[in-house]
């Protein structure tokens, strides 16, 4: 089993990797942060924040950008960048995630992504990845999880999203 992210990079996807790495403190299944990039979609690219209005579009740039994001927050865990085309409708991006949670034996999907943080709905890609059933979903809809003593014990959220400010 275990617990994976969709990361988006947003404020949202460090919230969930955080709320995903205090689980892991107590159910020690591991955390796989998992980005859907559309190849040579410089617009996609900059709407998300992982180049500037002037900086060309390099995958291995934001691969590896997207990389040390995770790691400064979650250092041990797991980063699958996944390509799609370059102009992927939101049914692809989230099929590729849900097929990667069934492949990866998931648990719980942790999803704090822009789409996310509004109400799931049929045009997000959060309201694809919820509804598949053979994986739990938390929805991580603020950007400093509410807290949770158990969890606080074993891992402060502040501790970690000090991390992902630092780094980022």
């Amino acid at each position: 089993m275990g617990l994976v992210v969709p990361y988006d990079g947003s404020t949202l996807s460090d919230a969930a990797l955080v709320r995903a790495n205090q689980f892991d403190c107590i159910l020690e299944e591991g955390v796989t942060a998992v980005t859907v990039i559309p190849k040579g979609n410089r617009t996609y690219a900059r709407d998300h924040g992982w180049i500037g209005s002037n900086e060309t579009y390099d995958t291995d740039v934001i691969v590896e950008t997207l990389r040390q994001s995770v790691h400064a927050i979650v250092p041990d865990a797991r980063f699958e960048p996944i390509f799609v085309g370059s102009h992927a409708p939101f049914g692809t991006i989230a099929g590729r995630i849900r097929r990667f949670a069934r492949d990866n034996d998931t648990s719980i999907v942790f999803l704090g992504s822009d789409n996310a943080g509004r109400m799931v709905g049929s045009l997000s890609v959060g309201g694809a990845v919820t509804a598949d059933k053979t994986y739990d979903t938390m929805i991580i809809s603020q950007s400093i999880p509410a807290e949770i003593e158990k969890l606080e014990e074993e891992l402060p959220c502040d501790e970690l999203l000090a991390r992902a400010t630092v780094d980022n």
